[in-house]
């Protein structure tokens, strides 16, 4: 081998390296991918090329993790429950290459496969490893997609890569004619939204800006204020980031200030804020005159809502740790005007974004959070002024996170009704609403999957 493809060899084995030990530390610490990603790449020095390439493996692993899953189970008789965490990611990231990626030789994907398992555990399992490929390679691998009016959930599980828990529920959440769509949206990469700071420039000028520096952008179909970017390239790399003409935030995110409808000299509180995508746009919303308090339960949250505001250049928000599930201390004020519950939630409409979501929840985590999310919405509400706003809102599909809360909260709560949440949303997010609550879908309105709720304190 010469030198060269010596070279490029050791720099694919070291991409897939890291791709598989992401992937253990995701399964382990049940951490964020994006999280690691960005540890890793600050630490390396890869090429643009090989950047892409490891979110590719990453991302694509994840996505596709409960196919590939049922594949080794075809495969192997270990179970991979019991089997070692780090070739098990091993042979998952390198049958994605190989099911999934057609700009990798399948020859190659093996053998730099079996080579990082001699190199990592030894001879023996990298014949394992090898074996277990091969067999891959020769496997009949076609199949046509699962009706779900006749599946079962298991086969709808592994073709469309959810786990069992999760179609189950949204069996009975979603119509049968609309699974399969929704499974397969949420298997499709996510594309990067800004919402333009309207106190600082305004949409068309940011594009412009956008088209001078050769960066592929487009406005956004349901947010008057989002921008898609189409060119492959980190955020804080666009022009006009360091001079905070913008924010990252998913489009169905940047609707929520809406329904609060915020006005300029207001006091408003948005609750389990961080990073602060929805505190600094009700901030611009009310164009930077009035008072935002923005509360999040851990330091590093609130960090990063003041960098952001900072960045932005908006003086009206005011960040306070605070736990709030608990009586708000420390704040400005005791009483709001609105107030917008960010809640904690399962995440299971971000799986565009966040694909390991759907592996590191189950049901009990469904269960715990319903119950913190009442806590934290009643808490809110004994601060909501007389008139005032309530906004609940999840970046979950999950009924028990979304409609049951609201349901219970009002029904203890006779001071609050439900407002129609199409009376406040912008031009055609109006559509966004079901029942006077505001629903965002990924495999109708191609945004992440966001639920929210417009309250109104009446006595």
């Amino acid at each position: 081998m010469n030198t060269v493809n010596a070279f490029e060899s050791d720099v694919r084995e070291s991409v897939r390296k890291l791709a598989a030990d992401i992937l253990v530390k995701v399964d382990v610490k049940k951490a964020y991918a994006d999280v690691l990603l960005d540890q890793a790449l600050k630490k390396g020095s890869l090429s643009a090329r090989d950047r892409s390439l490891l979110a590719e493996i990453v991302y694509g692993t994840l996505r596709w993790r409960g196919r590939i899953d049922s594949y080794l189970r075809q495969l192997t008789r270990q179970s991979l429950e019991e089997s070692d965490a780090f070739i098990k990611n091993l042979l998952r990231i390198t049958i994605y290459q190989v099911a999934f990626l057609d700009r990798i030789p399948d020859y190659a994907a093996v053998n730099e496969a079996v080579n990082l398992a001699k190199s990592n555990a030894g001879t023996r399992v990298s014949g394992f490893v090898n074996g277990v490929l091969r067999n891959f390679l020769r496997m009949n691998k076609e199949s046509a997609p699962p009706d779900p009016n006749k599946s079962t959930v298991a086969a709808l599980a592994d073709f469309w890569s959810h786990p069992d828990w999760l179609i189950k529920m949204w069996i009975q959440y979603f119509s049968s004619d609309e699974i399969a769509a929704l499974l397969q949206a949420n298997n499709s990469q996510a594309p990067m939204a800004l919402r333009v700071n309207s106190t600082r420039t305004n949409r068309e000028v940011l594009l412009k800006v956008f088209q001078a520096e050769g960066i592929e952008a487009s406005p956004t179909k349901w947010s008057p204020q989002g921008i898609v970017v189409h060119s492959q390239m980190p955020a804080d790399q666009l022009a006009g980031f360091e001079e905070g003409l913008f924010q990252v935030q998913g489009e169905s995110s940047q609707l929520i200030p809406y329904l609060l409808d915020p006005q300029a000299g207001e006091n408003v509180l948005d609750a389990c804020a961080a990073p602060g995508g929805k505190t600094t746009h009700i901030s611009e919303l009310m164009g930077d005159k009035g008072h935002v308090t923005a509360t999040d339960v851990s330091l590093k949250g609130i960090m990063k809502i003041n960098e952001n505001a900072k960045r932005l250049g908006l003086q009206s928000v005011h960040a306070v740790q605070a736990d709030m599930t608990n009586r708000l201390r420390g704040a400005p004020s005791e009483t709001y005007d609105r107030i917008l519950v960010d809640a904690p939630c399962s995440g299971l409409g971000t799986l565009r974004s966040h694909p390991e979501i759907k592996w590191n929840r189950d049901i009990t985590d469904v269960a715990r959070l319903h119950q913190l999310q009442k806590k934290i919405l009643a808490q809110a509400a004994a601060s909501v002024k007389s008139d005032g706003v309530l906004v609940y809102s999840t970046c979950t599909l999950i009924g028990a996170e979304n409609e049951n809360i609201v349901d219970e909260f009002l029904e203890h709560h006779r001071e609050f009704v439900l407002d129609d949440a199409a009376s406040y949303l912008p031009g055609q997010a109006k559509q966004l609403v079901r029942d006077k609550y505001f629903m965002a879908l990924p495999h109708r309105h191609n945004t992440d999957g966001f639920f929210a709720a417009r309250m109104r304190k009446v006595a």
